[in-house]
């Protein structure tokens, strides 16, 4: 077990999944440092390994309501909120990562695609311990967010895929029209 392990990812919208991938990051550690990626449009920036990541589509949710979306996502699957904490990190900016996580805690991540394998390369080069979750190819990911996001578009059922905690803050927040106007600007 880990004393302090940092976990990430976007969680456009948080999905069951990305529920499973935090409980399995958590089970290692005593405290897990769950970082949101893309915390704000200054920070966020095109990637050669995925360009999508990027999107206003991607990216629908401000960093708060993924904060509070994960917060109870967290509760409701029975995690202490004293051995979590939850952190903006700017993952495309490795020389700001020091500012918002310990740079000696335990690099958690999944690897399903070049984007991963990016990350992983990044954080060795920068002399972070990792530990890979699991190695998967992109055609047995799971659920995406992606997936999730383009069933609230098309009014689709989508609440299956998703955390009940998910739920209730997307019909609150009306997420599935903002993508409907996003969708319609771009």
């Amino acid at each position: 077990m880990y004393d302090i392990g940092v976990i990430h990812g976007r969680f456009q919208v948080p999905h069951n999944d990305h529920l499973k991938y935090l409980l399995v990051g958590k089970a290692l550690c005593r405290h897990l440092i769950v970082g949101i990626t893309n915390p704000d449009p200054s920070l966020t920036v095109d990637t050669a390994s995925d360009r999508k990541r990027s999107s206003a589509l991607a990216n629908p949710l401000t960093y708060y309501e993924r904060l509070v979306i994960l917060r109870d996502v967290l509760l409701e699957a029975g995690i202490n909120q004293t051995r979590t904490t939850i952190v903006p990190l700017p993952i495309t900016h490795p020389e700001l990562y020091r500012h918002y996580v310990p740079l000696d805690a335990v690099f958690l991540l999944s690897i399903c695609d070049d984007w991963g394998r990016h990350k992983l390369s990044q954080f060795q080069a920068l002399g972070l311990r990792t530990h890979v979750l699991w190695d998967v190819p992109p055609d047995q990911k799971g659920i995406s967010g992606t997936e999730v996001r383009q069933a609230m578009i098309d009014d689709h059922p989508w609440e299956h895929l998703t955390p009940a905690a998910t739920v209730r803050h997307c019909r609150a927040w009306n997420i599935a029209e903002r993508l409907r106007t996003i969708r319609n600007v771009e």
